[in-house]
């Protein structure tokens, strides 16, 4: 049987997560998003460097893909200033959930992709492999632990019970 590896994910390079937010919540009724400011991972490289960027992240839903906005404060060498100089707006990446975690990342080296960043925070591993060949943009793999398939299930469920007048940006944390 041929495997396919479904995208569950959509994200974009913005200067303003918020305002990145409410833009989209407006047009599409995407949302609401869970907001991460600055933030940090437990152990991060970047191209072999452990170089980490000062990011803030938003994640939300829309139908049944989640939407994700970075916003970098610095200028420090990323996978995002690989694709845009500072001020600069645009489709970043898409991802892919994973179980297997040493299986997906083989799968894409031996496709000849390289491995630009790989992290690990909230006990979940996460790679970025430059695909922008194939993609216009990065690929992420990304664990699929438990505990993230159901926050990204509250977080789905959220934007499913959305109602006329609710804002575009939860007040919870992002995992519990």
């Amino acid at each position: 049987m041929f495997k396919t590896y479904p995208l569950f994910q959509h994200a974009y390079l913005v200067n303003d997560v918020r305002e990145a937010c409410g833009r989209w919540h407006s047009l599409f009724g995407a949302g609401p998003f869970i907001v991460t400011d600055h933030h940090r991972t437990d152990t991060f490289t970047y191209r072999g460097t452990d170089v980490e960027a000062d990011v803030s992240y938003a994640f939300g839903y829309l139908g049944d893909v989640m939407i994700q906005f970075i916003q970098q404060h610095d200028n420090q060498p990323s996978i995002y200033r690989d694709m845009y100089a500072q001020g600069e707006e645009g489709f970043h990446h898409v991802a892919y959930l994973v179980s297997d975690w040493e299986a997906a990342k083989s799968r894409l080296e031996g496709m000849g992709f390289e491995c630009a960043c790989e992290l690990f925070a909230s006990n979940v591993s996460a790679a970025y492999y430059d695909t922008r060949e194939v993609t216009g943009g990065f690929t992420e793999i990304h664990m699929d632990p438990p505990h993230i398939i159901s926050a990204f299930a509250n977080w789905k469920h959220a934007h499913i019970t959305m109602e006329e007048g609710d804002g575009p940006i939860m007040d919870r944390p992002p995992i519990t």
